[in-house]
């Protein structure tokens, strides 16, 4: 294979006009003023600075992983290390650096930081065709290694993830996207992004795939090889990497990606992002991505037994002799709590009130940054008079093969996945007639526990003569954890119709086109659904 994987950078040297050690409180400072080559990457290549003097003379070393530099003045600088070397008591050093000239310093702090970031070899896998560097991960600049570890250790079980091969809707939809467009995976190089139990990369070498590369971070890389190494037929045209995408180089790009990178509310977990990362460091310009697109829909619900529910959990704390003890300083916040978990669960498509909208993320062009903070503006119209309890969400991603398109929905009244569906309750519901206009923002800001932070408004416009003046009736709010949701795993029940509910085209088709121009907007994109006023189809009448 042409390549080799983990290419190192070649040592970069420099030369100094001095260095002086700065004093420590167990010795001496020293200096000097002969020239001293600074040679970055050392002998093995690895993430450090050595500093020599004379031929003869010891190097002095600093690991960059835990080595920092600063500015003194324009020609002149400090850099500090941790020593971690005794393990009972670690302890700073440093050097003052002299260069000959501005520009030299310049250039040996971007050498610096260069190497700090690109560089900070942690460990490495040995496989078969090569080596892959594990290197300092943005991934754990950007999320708390607490929940990277529990995420990881999930993951890395058997038995989730069987739950999620399980999910025939899931599996079943990602291998007829596949087999459906061998024409997109023969004689292709593909990457599978958290390739998880490698299910989706023995997929794409049944559909002719040249080579797949398996990334998979968890220690279910170690069961990906052995359930691959069982299909000998298909094995060696499969590598499992095991480490982050954000770490590892391969030893050429991708003609097409593979991922399942949706969690709940689509967005969930924070995978997305590694998905466009793995996508501008590994893909062909013209490469392919499965899925291509993802859309988040919403629609807002009225359903007063779940709202009851919610609320009375609460109760517990309205008790003023609990074994003596007075509970109800605390159901106000209790209160608020339970409101804050999203709802997890399949719901009958009945309770929605009005047609539904879909915001639209193209995973071949959207940005990383743009999924920290996703803001959509929300606009209704009810179909029918009902207490608003808050707002439903799905989702759907497309598979945009060459030779067929096919849909993977999590919509109500669909086949119920894994991912079921989510609803975000308020604590005070709103009224609306039938005809009036229901606006509003979903915002959703990345935190660092691998999730989001959700900001719903909803508000109804007033309605009636008088409305074109414009104003809001009455509005409501709450905030909610993606991380934290209340998991009602119960099947949809069937809600009698509202006496003046017209049946309507409430939810998109799953195989609705997407329009060559909803795909040219670079940014995250609104798209209303139709409401043609069609019947539901035959999945929601037969419920």
């Amino acid at each position: 294979m042409e390549g080799s994987l983990g290419q190192k950078h070649k040592p970069q040297e420099f030369t100094l006009v001095s260095i002086s050690e700065l004093a420590s409180s167990s010795s001496s400072s020293s200096s000097s003023s002969a020239p001293v080559v600074a040679r970055f990457g050392g002998g093995s290549g690895a993430a450090e600075l050595r500093l020599r003097q004379e031929a003869d003379s010891d190097d002095l070393a600093f690991d960059l992983r835990t080595s920092q530099i600063f500015r003194l003045g324009p020609v002149q600088s400090v850099c500090i290390s941790e020593d971690d070397a005794n393990e009972e008591k670690s302890h700073s050093r440093g050097v003052t650096i002299q260069f000959r000239n501005e520009e030299e310093g310049n250039a040996f702090h971007f050498a610096f930081d260069k190497r700090k970031k690109d560089d900070l070899v942690q460990g490495t896998t040995h496989l078969p065709n090569g080596e892959i560097p594990f290197l300092k991960s943005k991934f754990d600049d950007k999320i708390e290694s607490s929940s990277a570890k529990m995420y990881f250790h999930y993951y890395g079980q058997l038995l989730h993830q069987q739950n999620m091969l399980q999910d025939y809707v899931r599996t079943g939809t990602y291998y007829a996207a596949v087999m459906e467009n061998r024409a997109d995976f023969t004689g292709r190089v593909v990457v599978d992004v958290g390739a998880g139990s490698g299910i989706l990369s023995l997929f794409a070498a049944q559909a002719g795939a040249k080579h797949v590369y398996a990334v998979e971070a968890s220690e279910m890389a170690e069961y990906a090889r052995v359930l691959i190494a069982g299909n000998p037929a298909l094995s060696q045209r499969i590598t499992v990497i095991k480490g982050k995408v954000e770490d590892v180089e391969l030893p050429e790009k991708a003609d097409i990606l593979i991922s399942e990178p949706m969690g709940t509310l689509l967005v969930n977990e924070r995978m997305l992002e590694s998905y466009v990362i793995a996508r501008d460091c590994f893909l062909h310009q013209n490469g392919k991505m499965f899925p291509t697109i993802g859309r988040i829909h919403m629609a807002p619900f009225s359903d007063e037994y779940l709202f009851v529910e919610v609320a009375n959990k609460a109760l517990f704390w309205q008790q003023q002799n609990y074994y003596g003890v007075d509970l109800t300083a605390l159901h106000g916040s209790a209160f608020q709590g339970y409101f804050s978990q999203p709802v997890v669960d399949a719901f009958d498509p009945r309770l929605l009130v009005a047609a539904s909208m879909s915001h639209v993320l193209d995973f071949t062009n959207i940005k990383e940054e743009e999924l920290y903070d996703i803001d959509i503006p929300l606009k209704f119209v009810a179909s029918v008079g009902a207490r608003i309890h808050g707002l439903a969400c799905w989702f759907d991603v497309l598979f945009n093969g060459s030779t067929v398109q096919r849909w993977l929905t999590t919509a109500p009244g669909a086949p119920t996945t894994h991912w079921y569906q989510l609803r975000c309750v308020l604590s005070q519901p709103i009224y609306v007639m039938a005809g009036q206009e229901i606006t509003g923002r979903l915002h959703m800001v990345a935190h660092s526990a691998q999730s989001y932070t959700i900001y719903l408004t909803l508000s109804a416009k007033m309605w009636g003569p008088g409305a074109e003046q414009g104003g809001i009736l009455q509005s409501s709010s709450c905030k909610l954890d993606l991380k934290e949701p209340y998991y009602r795993m119960s099947q949809p029940q069937a809600y009698p119709m509202v006496q003046d509910q017209q049946q309507q085209q409430l939810i998109p088709p799953q195989d609705a086109a997407i329009q060559p121009q909803d795909l040219d907007d670079a940014d995250l994109m609104l798209q209303a659904s139709p409401n043609s006023g069609a019947p539901l189809n035959s999945l929601i009448d037969n419920i």
